[in-house]
C-alpha cells in the first residue's frame, strides 16, 4: 500500500496573494478544513504547511507557507496534493481509497485471472473500474459484482454472472 495518498489537484492560482484553488479527490471537501500541510509529491519529499483553507462549491482554496503570491501560484497549476496514510480521512467498511486498487490483480469466482484494476473513473453515483487483461473492460462498482476485495493482498473478486450484465468490454463484437 501507498504510504501517501493523493487528496486533490491544483487547478489555478485563485487572486494575487498566492491562493490556490484546487479540485478534491476525496468524497469529503470538507477534509481539507482540516489539513496541516500537503506534500507535492507521493514520497513526502516537499510539505507545504497549509496557512488557511476554505471550501466553496465543491472546491477547495488552500493558502499555503511559501506560496506567497500568484506567480507562485501559477507554479503549482496542475501538481498533485498528498497526505500520509495517517492523516488520510477514515473510511467507512467496504470503501477503499483509490491509490490501494489501482493495480490489484482482479479474478472471478472460480479464481482465473481477468486482469489488473487500471483505472477509476468517478462517474457520479458509481465509480466505475477499468480491468486491463486479455480484454479490457470497465464496470460500475456494484456490491453485486464485487464478491470480495483484499487491499492487504492487492486481490479483487469479481462475481462473473454480474459482470455478463453490466460490463462493457472494448472489444465487443
Amino acid at each position: 500500500m501507498k504510504e501517501y495518498l493523493m487528496i486533490g489537484q491544483v487547478i489555478k492560482p485563485q487572486g494575487v496573494r498566492g491562493e490556490i484553488k484546487v479540485l478534491p479527490l476525496t468524497d469529503d471537501p470538507e477534509r481539507f478544513l482540516d489539513l496541516a500541510r500537503v506534500f507535492l509529491d507521493e514520497t513526502g519529499g516537499e510539505a507545504l504547511a497549509v496557512r488557511a483553507a476554505r471550501t466553496r462549491e465543491g472546491y477547495a482554496y488552500l493558502s499555503l507557507a511559501g506560496v506567497e503570491d500568484r506567480d507562485a501560484a501559477e507554479a503549482l497549476r496542475g501538481r498533485e496534493l498528498f497526505v500520509p496514510r495517517a492523516e488520510a480521512a477514515p473510511l467507512p467498511e467496504g470503501r477503499y481509497y483509490i491509490a490501494d486498487l489501482i493495480g490489484m490483480q482482479v479474478v472471478d469466482e472460480a479464481g482465473r485471472e481477468l486482469g489488473r484494476l487500471a483505472d477509476v473513473m468517478q462517474a457520479g453515483g458509481n465509480d466505475v473500474y477499468e480491468v486491463r487483461g486479455k480484454r479490457t473492460f470497465r464496470f460500475p462498482a456494484l456490491k453485486r459484482a464485487l464478491r470480495a476485495v483484499d487491499v492487504e493482498g492487492a486481490r479483487m473478486e469479481l462475481d462473473s454472472a454480474a459482470l455478463s450484465e453490466i460490463a462493457v468490454y472494448d472489444d465487443a463484437d
